[in-house]
């Protein structure tokens, strides 16, 4: 194992693996492992996050529910600036932690992946029980009719209502982690409504503000009741959407088990904590269980 995956642990002499990652490396070979993760998995990605080591340097405010419903000129603002960023989430691709996750669960090791990301790269690397806690980019609903439709469709309505916008207005700017770019200028851009009922598009996802559905809740409760244990992968765990289903654990007394690059809020909680790149140490867990050479 490449030392750098776990820079807190030790070798023994023996050559045998130590500490959090042996913890890891055990709930994943004793299986029906349930998976919580969170937008440091997708920073290898390209993808930034709002909390690890870059989203710190970044600061910023993400878009909430309130600001989005209640005013036609946030609206603006937020489709002119997600129009661009979108560019950048749908060319993401998978990286090794999401490859080592969908890998794990063909195995029979975990049993399904909560998400908070909303960019679809557990899928897109292969991985099927995946229940998207905060929606996916990927898809539009309409606050009147919730009529639900592909981004896809939405962006090649936006390209012709706003012809040369991209080409404008893109260099140069930073994507942010909910998927939009940091873009001051956004006057003129024009936004379009739902084509079923003329109603306001908004992306399907869960804003700052906003509530997960209580129907998605309880599966989560559910599969993670039902798990011999839970691992976290690249989360903070700073809001109480990932959080909860850390308590829920712990207060059963299934093992929690967390890998992330710097502290979480649930560290007291857990069983074992690493702290290493999401990639490295997933990839060198599925080798120490024979699922990748």
């Amino acid at each position: 194992m490449d030392p750098q995956v776990a820079p807190r642990e030790k070798m023994a002499g023996t050559g045998e693996v130590t500490g959090p990652f042996a913890m890891l490396v055990g709930v994943l070979r004793g299986g029906n492992v349930a998976v919580l993760s969170g937008a440091g998995l997708s920073t290898e990605s390209g993808i930034p996050d709002y909390r690890g080591p870059s989203g710190r340097a970044r600061g910023g405010q993400p878009m909430t529910y309130q600001a989005f419903t209640g005013s036609a000129a946030a609206r603006q603002r937020y489709w002119a600036r997600s129009h661009l960023g979108w560019r950048h989430i749908t060319g993401a691709a998978p990286n090794d932690g999401h490859r080592a996750v969908a890998l794990l669960e063909e195995a029979g090791r975990v049993r399904g992946i909560i998400t908070q990301n909303v960019d679809g790269l557990h899928q897109a690397a292969g991985a099927v029980a995946v229940t998207e806690l905060h929606g996916s980019l990927h898809r539009v609903a309409c606050l009147s009719c919730w009529r639900r439709s592909s981004r896809v469709e939405l962006d090649e309505r936006l390209r012709a209502e706003n012809p040369g916008w991209a080409e404008q207005a893109a260099a140069g700017l930073a994507v942010k982690p909910d998927g939009d770019v940091a873009l001051e200028d956004t006057a003129g851009f024009a936004v379009v409504d739902c084509v079923a009922c003329g109603g306001l598009l908004k992306p399907d996802v869960v804003f700052f503000g906003e509530n997960v559905p209580k129907p998605r809740v309880a599966a989560c409760f559910d599969l993670v009741s039902a798990s011999s244990a839970l691992v976290v992968l690249g989360s903070s765990l700073a809001v109480l959407s990932g959080l909860r289903y850390v308590r829920h654990a712990a207060s059963l007394g299934i093992p929690v088990v967390i890998v992330n690059q710097g502290q979480t809020r649930g560290d007291e909680l857990a069983a074992a904590t690493l702290d290493a790149p999401l990639g490295a140490a997933l990839t060198a867990a599925t080798r120490e269980l024979g699922l990748a050479g």
